[in-house]
């Protein structure tokens, strides 16, 4: 079992790996144009290739989605008890804490744990942290106009695309899907090398930080996701893959909307890394309590 999960997470420590040793070897890199590509491409395109195509029916699909936005929003009311702990400003901590990477993490650990009748369920998850993090996260991180920034995310327009087609049972024009495709590839490989660039400034002190963090949200998010799907009556297999999802690292596009908040990247990127490494001691253990 570690080893498949390694075989999940390698990618992410070399993607960050490439952008570390890319800025520690003295070469430039151009971080608020990636941040700039990979929010208005990348991520809409990302978005649409990863949901066309998923099966779920409407009733799960919107217990499910309930569920995820409760357990958030419960995790952004802890904050300002984890803020306290770890003597940190909220408004660093929020995102973090309410972002678990349920994408290009959780999804490959959902399918290896519970095969494609689950993959619908951590799909689910998915969507609905993505539209809190594009919607809510785009603009708390956002320097204008609020209305502004949401009018001008692109990702908002891809998630409405996606759940239409997905709950319409519509698929693309195999053009149009291939194109999709194809530009969805460098997301995420640009946001990890982004993530290694940051990282190649980090302090001792946060990575400190940076467990802790992981050490103290790792239960929380836990015990609220199970209490919250269990008060809902969710079916046993949709209500682990929820505990599951979001008890999944700090995800990286936290990092990317620090960036471009310039609010502490470099102390969210610390979170993002120390997470994604406890993960490989905390995931099996998970697993092994829900199976």
């Amino acid at each position: 079992m570690l080893a498949d999960l390694f075989a999940v997470m390698a990618p992410v420590l070399a993607g960050a790996g490439l952008g570390f040793m890319w800025i520690r070897l003295g070469h430039p890199y151009p971080v608020d144009f990636v941040t700039r590509l990979v929010f208005n491409i990348g991520t809409p395109a990302l978005v649409i290739a990863s949901l066309t195509g998923a099966e779920i029916d409407a009733g799960s699909f919107g217990r499910t989605m309930l569920a995820t936005a409760l357990v958030m929003v419960s995790m952004a009311a802890a904050t300002f008890v984890m803020a306290r702990l770890l003597r940190q400003d909220w408004r660093v901590l929020l995102a973090p804490m309410m972002y678990p990477n349920t994408g290009n993490m959780g999804l490959p650990v959902v399918l290896y744990a519970f095969g494609s009748a689950g993959f619908a369920f951590g799909i689910t998850v998915m969507v609905t942290v993505s539209l809190f993090q594009f919607t809510l996260g785009a603009v708390f991180a956002s320097t204008g106009s609020p209305w502004r920034t949401l009018v001008r995310t692109p990702t908002i327009y891809a998630i409405l695309i996606a759940l239409i087609l997905l709950l319409t049972d519509t698929e693309l024009p195999r053009w149009l899907d291939n194109s999709v495709d194809l530009i969805s590839g460098f997301t995420v490989p640009l946001m990890l090398i982004t993530l290694g660039v940051s990282l190649a400034s980090i302090k001792v002190k946060n990575l400190k930080t940076g467990i802790a963090f992981s050490l103290l949200r790792i239960p929380i998010a836990a015990g609220v996701a199970w209490g919250i799907g269990t008060l809902l009556g969710l079916p046993p297999l949709a209500l682990s893959i929820l505990v599951l999802q979001m008890c999944m690292p700090v995800a990286v596009f936290n990092y990317l909307f620090a960036q471009r908040a310039k609010r502490e990247p470099e102390y969210v990127a610390s979170l993002v890394f120390c997470s994604t490494l406890l993960a490989l001691l905390y995931l099996p253990i998970l697993l092994a309590i829900l199976l």
